[in-house]
This record gives structure tokens, C-alpha cells and sequence, in this order.
């Protein structure tokens, strides 16, 4: 096998996802009419018709795409493919982990769907609203963006959150030292350094209470080996023992999303083609920045999973 399953996310939502496959398919309904039962809203109204800035809470944009990536694997598993059979591997962008544990049967899409909510509720009240920030820099490695994030901190949160590509690191923290570290990037060589559009600062130690919630929800919950191992974000290798999951998704809150990493890995182990299952192409355009021999496909729409099914057979 050389193809390996990714799952997209926050950021890749916006108003109308999943509608599309909704209207050509009962098995995409009931993913979505699961997912309201188990949230008690209707999420995929949300979805459908927005609006946008509800859609954009992070505590509905995470069981949102988490929704579209299940709707979309269990289209292809309709089809015949079989994710233990055709996939290496499984990675996941920050929620994205919980799709692909879904997809991988760690978690139940109820369970999956009630976490990402309380996930999402947790990280918005980590950090009360306009006192922290994200940035991304563009132009810089990710040894020179620590660098970065260390020497704006000061006495404040400053730390590389996501390392999502080659020249492409997110940083988080405090809002003033985040817009500390805009300047410092540009003085160092960035290309650009732009504040983000967030609601909160994701993956840095302000997100410790939303670690804390996540123990306390991930100890009470189910969880089922997975049927293809994980390349965790927190480590970029891969695991398919359910204690060090629990564990890498606690962790994963506060600690650095190691995309690109976990993408050279894939790439040294036998992957020559990564599918992004789910709405948008946002893993798709990394994929091709951290490694042009790597093929990177996207499988969202019914034209896609199409061709999933078709390069599966």
C-alpha cells in the first residue's frame, strides 16, 4: 500500500460544505442527521445555510468537518473501498485527528461528535476573547520561527503551533506578543507575517484548561484499536495503541501540530500518494509544498470520491 488517508482542519469550513453530497446521497443525510441527534442542534442547517460567523465558532466548525470527512469515508466504503485493505496510514490536521479516528473505528461518530463540541467549547474559554492570537509566518523554517516566538514571548505565551509546511509556520500565544513577533519575523526575512483570523490561540500553553477538559472527556469515552495506524500530529509517527492515542490527544491541545514532519514521514515509508477526505483542499496544497513527489489528491465531492474509488480498485 502506498497511499495514505488525510483529514482536513479548522479553517477548510465555510457556509454550504457538505450541502452537495446531502443532496446526491442518503448515506451522507444519515452521517449528518447522526451528528445533530448526537449534538441536540441541527448542525448540518448550520452547514447548509450558515450563518457564517456560528459556522466559524470553533465549537461548531469542529464536528462540522469532522462531519463532511465521515460522510465522505463512508461514501467511498459504500463503494467497496475498505480503509485497512487500500490505506498505510491515517493523519489528521489538529481536529482532523478525530476524523481520522472515527474513520479508523478508535471512536463512534456520536462519541466523535460530542468531543470536537466539548473540544471546541474548551479551547474558546481557555482564553478570554481578544487576549490571545495566531500569525502566520511565511518565508521562514521552522527552526528560525521558534526563534521568532522565543524572543517576542518575553514575559508572555509565544510559542510555533503549527508547523504546517516548508516556509509556512503558525505561530500562538499572547495577542502582544504574537504582534511582537509579526515585526521580529520580517526583521529576520519573512516574506509576510499576518495575524489570523481565530478565535483563539490553538496549540500553545494558553489551550492548558482545554487539555485538562479533553483528559477528563477522553477518559470516559470508548475507544477501539485503530484499523490503520495513526501518524499522530504530536509526534509525526505512527501508533495504533489506544493509551498512547488517549494520551497524543491531551497533549496535542497545547503541543505543536507536526504536519509537515508527519508528511516526510509518510513520504519516507512507502507513501506515494496522500488523499485529503473531506471539505476543501487546504491539506492537498501543503502536501504539494513540503514534497513535489509526493501525489496529493482531494476526495470531497462525488466527482472525487469517484476517482478515489476508481484509483482504489
Amino acid at each position: 500500500m502506498t497511499i495514505a488517508f488525510t483529514f482536513p482542519g479548522q479553517g477548510s469550513q465555510k457556509v454550504g460544505m457538505g450541502q452537495a453530497l446531502a443532496s446526491s446521497s442518503n448515506i451522507a443525510r444519515e452521517v449528518y442527521d447522526e451528528v445533530n441527534e448526537a449534538l441536540g442542534f441541527n448542525l448540518s442547517e448550520l452547514m447548509f445555510n450558515g450563518p457564517e460567523d456560528q459556522l466559524t465558532l470553533t465549537e461548531n466548525a469542529q464536528p462540522a468537518l469532522m462531519a463532511v470527512s465521515i460522510a465522505v469515508m463512508r461514501m467511498l466504503e459504500a463503494q467497496g473501498v475498505d480503509l485497512s485493505k487500500s490505506v498505510q496510514y491515517i493523519a489528521g490536521h489538529s481536529l482532523g485527528e478525530y476524523s481520522a479516528l472515527t474513520a479508523a473505528g478508535v471512536f463512534s461518530l456520536a462519541d466523535t461528535a460530542k468531543l470536537l463540541q466539548i473540544r471546541g467549547r474548551a479551547m474558546q474559554k481557555s482564553c478570554p476573547v481578544g487576549q490571545g492570537a495566531m500569525a502566520a509566518l511565511l518565508g521562514l523554517d521552522f527552526a528560525a520561527a521558534i526563534e521568532v516566538a522565543t524572543e517576542a514571548a518575553g514575559d508572555d505565551v509565544c510559542q510555533a503551533a503549527n508547523d504546517n509546511a516548508n516556509g509556512q509556520v503558525v505561530i500562538s500565544g499572547h495577542k502582544a506578543a504574537v504582534e511582537r513577533a509579526l515585526d521580529i519575523a520580517k526583521a529576520k526575512g519573512a516574506k509576510r507575517a499576518i495575524l489570523l483570523p481565530v478565535s483563539a490561540p490553538f496549540h500553545c500553553s494558553l489551550m492548558q484548561p482545554a487539555a485538562e477538559a479533553m483528559q477528563a472527556a477522553l477518559a470516559d469515552v470508548n475507544m477501539n484499536a485503530p484499523i490503520v495506524p495513526l501518524v499522530a500530529n504530536v509526534s509525526a509517527s505512527p501508533t495504533s495503541d489506544v493509551e498512547t492515542i488517549r494520551k497524543q490527544l491531551v497533549e496535542q491541545v497545547t503541543g505543536t501540530v507536526r504536519w509537515r514532519e508527519s508528511v516526510v514521514f509518510m513520504g519516507q515509508n512507502g507513501i506515494k500518494t496522500l488523499v485529503e477526505v473531506g471539505n476543501g483542499k487546504v491539506l492537498t496544497g501543503m502536501v504539494r509544498r513540503i514534497d513535489k513527489e509526493l501525489t496529493a489528491m482531494a476526495c470531497g465531492t462525488d466527482e472525487e470520491i469517484a476517482a478515489i474509488v476508481e484509483l482504489l480498485k
